[in-house]
């Protein structure tokens, strides 16, 4: 749909009325409005709110509240900040030139017309919008409306025809399950959607898992799933078309029902989760296998709580809107609605070093017997990824020393959403120093020892994606070293045990087979390594067969380096099956003072391979999974690998990562963006149940300094602790921060021996 702009006169007229609604507008503080980072803050709630009535005051848009029972209307789905272009937030925070106009991205939906679309606008100025004009899609593409999001509003259309077609298999429910959608109250029926939804672009066909709704109803599948085809604008046209029981498909609950009645089903009769008498007479059945409620017994009982942080000064960041500072660092963050967390303007000692480092997508592609395990290739910043950010938990999620800050979406609904603690910043020790050394005597003693604690900052936000929950950090150390990681946690997707479905998977209960999947995570690093005219380079090792110089007689094998450029975006896509050299380097033209180039390191901790074939049906929504490592010129139309989009239409995708490297540009001193795609394979197993736990279910990578700075930079550090060995009395112990505790908490006293000796 072609939207007009509007003119200047109407403009500001709708300005004048929104600004008497915006006045009070202060949900940003007055220091963070005026600060530089500010140009990265997420949107208030007076903003969305502004937005939002600037949208509903343009009768031409005739829109409608996004709650109902139709999806004929047309809705604002999406709201979140739109960023302004790198260019000018550059020469507005290093040249003090204009600060960029504020504006949102607005994502509407038309489905109230002959041809339905969505549409997205960029609305601003902010905080008094008074002009809209469309964002551009991909040269040549129009997103299509099959493409969009399952709303909330489908959602309720698609459970009560899910219920409607099941009732001639009411009888079978509650024989099979106990369960069933009608008068349920306690022994409810529910469902998992799985994605993509068809075969081809255009379609909006569903397979449905029918689950018992109980703790953790995620691994109690009962045996059905279903496929729906919901392609119409009318639900009544809405149809079953497939029904997959047990192993064997029938065209139709009814038939699945009459083959019932005459016996004809392989029938499996499920245990009932909920037992009667449950908790009588002061005792409890043992919890149900999918339920967090301890059972089973350590050897070694722990009865106490464990150890936690304290902060007997208060904390040693500081917090300034949407902006940290921490020893030599400083940056802004936001939380991006489509996609998640970003840190934007990134310094260290005063000096850029990332423009931005950000989520872009989290893909879990799946392998199964049933259909909706074969199926199943989510694709999560399609089912919200950055908006299901939910409240963290002190002492679980983050430490209890944390600071917590909420969040606001605008995102399928029609007023902001408030998400209290939704992030949290931390310092935490490391439990391993950055630095330490004994420098021993070589005679029992010690000419000193020194070490430097290790301690970091943490920027923390989680995502639940339906079953699924991704911990995302950003951390940072105090010797330059930035570090994004994700751990993965949460339930299992699971599907109903066959005997077929162990080729894709592990049996981890009597009816429940854990599917194996590999998760995939993208990230776009824009590094900035003393400016924006950076090169990309590789070192690595290679040996030499020489003469011995000291010995003609002998030959001496010995590593040398192996430096190579990298001219153009091609050379530097690394597929998965190449080798990815271990030294991935960003420089600059400037030297450090010892004649290297200045440069950033990237590297990559990740177990990730390739999973589909390129090219091959959905893999073209997700192109970037072909490289660990892609590195591209940076251009304003290259922003994001992903889109909300690409899930529901994998086949013709509005954003196709690989056509970011179709011009193959020059990559020499030019503003570089780092594409990183980590990784692993996850073969569930019986320890994941009833979740998938963090440890070793991490990856990620590190941003490390490479003769960047002429010393280690921690040396600034005033934790370092050096004992000096003494001929009398005690060591002397040299810091540069006393020790001192607080009301509850006393140190214990720092002590150091440093010999050894006999016995």
């Amino acid at each position: 749909r072609a939207m007009r702009r509007e003119t200047p006169a109407l403009g500001w007229a709708v300005a004048a009325v929104l600004m008497l609604q915006t006045l009070a507008m202060a949900n940003h503080s007055p220091r963070t409005l005026h600060s530089q980072a500010g140009v990265f803050a997420d949107l208030s709630t007076e903003e969305m709110k502004a937005v939002r009535s600037f949208l509903w005051s343009r009768k031409d848009l005739r829109l409608e509240p996004s709650r109902g029972s139709t999806i004929a209307k047309n809705t604002v789905f999406l709201i979140e900040m739109l960023l302004p272009r790198k260019q000018q937030v550059l020469k507005f925070l290093d040249h003090g030139q204009r600060r960029p106009a504020r504006e949102a991205r607005a994502v509407i939906f038309f489905g109230a017309q002959d041809h339905p679309n969505i549409t997205e606008f960029a609305v601003g100025p902010l905080p008094w919008p008074h002009y809209l004009r469309p964002l551009p899609s991909r040269p040549g593409h129009q997103v299509s409306w099959n493409s969009r999001p399952i709303s909330s509003a489908e959602y309720v259309l698609l459970s009560h025809t899910l219920q409607e077609a099941t009732r001639p298999l009411h009888r079978f429910f509650l024989d099979t399950t106990g369960f069933s959608f009608q008068d349920c109250h306690t022994r409810c029926l529910t469902f998992t959607d799985v994605a993509p939804r068809g075969l081809a672009s255009g379609q909006r066909r569903t397979w449905f898992i029918l689950e018992r709704f109980v703790e953790g109803f995620f691994l109690h599948p009962t045996g059905l799933e279903l496929l729906l085809d919901h392609s119409s604008m009318n639900a009544q046209d809405w149809a079953v078309e497939q029904v997959w029981y047990n192993g064997k498909f029938y065209r139709s609950p009814e038939e699945l029902a009459r083959k019932y009645d005459a016996g004809e089903v392989d029938v499996v009769v499920l245990e009932d989760p909920l037992p009667e008498g449950k908790g009588a007479e002061g005792t409890e059945e043992p919890p149900l296998f999918s339920s967090y409620k301890p059972r089973g017994h350590f050897p070694s009982p722990m009865t106490v709580k464990g150890p936690h942080l304290v902060q007997p000064q208060g904390p040693r960041y500081r917090l300034e809107g949407n902006t940290v500072l921490y020893g030599g660092w400083s940056f802004a963050f936001r939380l991006r609605s489509s996609t998640g967390l970003q840190v934007l303007n990134v310094h260290f000692g005063g000096e850029r070093i990332a423009y931005e480092v950000s989520i872009q997508e989290a893909v879990a592609l799946y392998g199964g017997h049933t259909p909706a395990g074969m199926q199943t290739k989510y694709i999560d910043v399609g089912w919200g990824l950055g908006t299901v950010t939910h409240e963290l938990a002190p002492g679980i999620d983050c430490p209890e020393t944390a600071t917590f800050l909420d969040a606001l979406h605008y995102y399928d609904a029609d007023d902001p959403v408030h998400y209290p603690r939704a992030l949290c910043v931390f310092e935490m020790p490391t439990g391993v120093p950055i630095r330490r050394h004994f420098n021993s005597d070589f005679n029992g003693g010690f000419n000193f020892y020194a070490g430097l604690q290790g301690q970091v900052l943490v920027l923390r936000t989680t995502s639940t994606v339906y079953n699924y929950d991704y911990i995302w950090d950003f951390i940072f150390y105090p010797n330059g070293v930035m570090e994004a990681k994700m751990h993965a946690t949460g339930y299992v997707h699971a599907t109903f045990y066959t005997p077929e479905g162990l080729r894709h998977g592990t049996r981890l209960h009597t009816h429940l087979i854990g599917n194996m999947h590999t998760h995939l995570v993208h990230y776009r690093v824009d590094l900035d390594v003393a400016g924006t005219k950076n090169s990309f380079q590789t070192l690595g090792m290679k040996l030499e067969n020489i003469t011995n110089p000291w010995s003609p007689e002998h030959r001496l094998v010995q590593p040398t380096l192996e430096q190579r450029g990298y001219s153009r975006e091609r050379q530097a896509a690394f597929r998965f099956g190449q080798t990815l050299p271990k030294y991935l380097l960003f420089t600059s033209p400037m030297e450090n003072r010892w004649g290297h180039q200045r440069s950033y390191r990237l590297q990559i901790h990740s177990m990730a391979e390739q999973v589909l074939p390129p090219g091959w049906q959905e893999e073209r929504a997700v192109t970037w999974a072909r490289y660990p490592l892609a590195v591209t010129k940076y251009r304003e139309s290259e922003l994001c690998s992903s889109s909300i989009y690409n899930q529901n239409d994998p086949w013709d995708p509005p954003v196709v990562f690989e056509e970011f490297l179709r011009n193959n540009e020059n990559i020499e001193e030019e503003d570089l963006v780092a594409w990183v795609t980590v990784g692993f394979l996850h073969i569930p197993h019986s320890e994941d149940i009833p979740n998938t736990a963090t440890p070793g279910n991490s990856v990620g990578f590190l941003l490390r300094p490479f003769n960047f700075f002429p010393e280690d930079p921690s040396m600034a550090s005033r934790d370092t602790v050096i004992v000096w060995p003494r001929d009398k009395g005690p060591n002397y112990v040299q810091r540069w921060i006393p020790e001192e505790g607080g009301d509850c908490w006393k140190p214990t006293p720092f002590s150091y021996n440093g010999t050894y000796m006999p016995v």
